[in-house]
């Protein structure tokens, strides 16, 4: 798999630093609220599970699986869902945990789709961000890293189901996907 990542990005210790601290800060922040933290598959399921247990107040878990890549590396700017949850949300606080913001439409689709649910809050956690590529209005309440504008793999995050088993965030070469 390394032979075909330009760089490094981000390395697995930095990552579980900013993971821990991250956890911290959900700690205090949900200590009174009982929320529900909700991992969108499959690219957010190894950093939910580290982020979880760097969380030291009650919470629950649930999943949702949701696309808009496909085989691709653009967002195709349509979000696909599917599943629900198997826990009511109505009156409770949501966390969505997220691999990556890029355009920011699933996570708005899903911001909206909790809160017509009856959501009383939905918070937004994400390893990466890449604000430049954003198309709609919105901005993550817990972010990891800020990243360039560059096609990233690793610690769950794919290209055509391959390298999420990376522990470090790295660049892609071109060549891999042109």
């Amino acid at each position: 798999m390394k032979e075909n990542i330009k760089e490094i990005l981000i390395d697995a210790e930095t990552i579980q630093a900013k993971v821990a601290e991250i956890g911290a800060r959900l700690s205090e922040d949900y200590k009174d609220k009982n929320p529900i933290a909700i991992c969108i598959l499959k690219g957010s399921v190894i950093f939910f599970a580290d982020l979880i247990r760097e969380i030291k107040v009650p919470v629950e878990i649930d999943f949702i699986k949701a696309s808009s890549y496909g085989r691709g590396t653009e967002s195709s700017g349509k979000v696909e869902m599917a599943g629900d949850l198997s826990i009511d949300v109505a009156g409770r606080s949501i966390l969505l945990v997220e691999d990556i913001v890029d355009s920011g439409n699933t996570l708005k689709f899903f911001t909206e789709f909790f809160k017509e649910k009856g959501a009383s809050e939905v918070k937004i956690c994400t390893l990466l961000d890449k604000p430049e590529r954003r198309v709609v209005d919105l901005e993550a309440d817990y972010t990891c890293f800020e990243i360039p504008d560059e096609f990233v793999v690793g610690y769950g995050l794919d290209y055509a189901q391959q390298y999420r088993n990376m522990p470090e965030i790295g660049i892609l070469k071109e060549s891999c996907y042109m």
